[in-house]
């Protein structure tokens, strides 16, 4: 095994499904706007940024101690943590993934997209989002009929 992979229980993590794995568990607490940001052509200090945005700063902790529970519970310890007592933006390093939780307007601000724009970027989204969005597009369209009324000639 590399230095990035890890075996948890029969599962693998790569640093590749590490970072979709950190992503799902931001979204498990409603995080908005997660970007998957893969660096490993760019930079050897990191693999993956997991870029996501939160409404509040209790949003931004929840995201934070979601993602933290979560990789935890797969086997894979976060090495250092940054910014938890702002509460705008907090970083979850994990050496090969490093996870930003930002409030939006801290996020806009520092425009990480922008900065790593080089970086092939993955949007990641709720699945079950997904399904109940698609059910309420896809609605059975009955077939109109129309009636015509037939007026006497005179």
């Amino acid at each position: 095994m590399y230095s990035n992979e890890r075996n948890s229980g029969g599962l693998t993590l790569t640093s590749n499904t590490l970072a979709k794995k950190l992503a799902e568990f931001a979204l498990s607490k409603k995080a908005s706007d997660v970007l998957l940001l893969d660096l490993r052509p760019l930079t050897s200090t990191t693999d993956f940024f997991v870029v996501c945005s939160a409404d509040s700063d209790t949003q931004v902790r929840a995201i934070a101690d979601a993602v933290q529970k979560g990789s935890e519970d797969i086997g894979a310890k976060v090495w250092h943590t940054e910014g938890a007592q702002a509460s705008t933006w907090i970083i979850l390093d994990y050496v090969d993934v490093v996870v930003h939780v930002f409030h939006h307007e801290t996020r806009s601000f520092y425009n990480l997209e922008r900065l790593w724009s080089d970086a092939k970027a993955t949007s990641i989204e709720d699945k079950l989002e997904q399904v109940e969005v698609a059910k309420k597009r896809v609605k059975p369209v009955k077939p109109r009929r129309t009636v015509r009324k037939r007026t006497k000639q005179q």
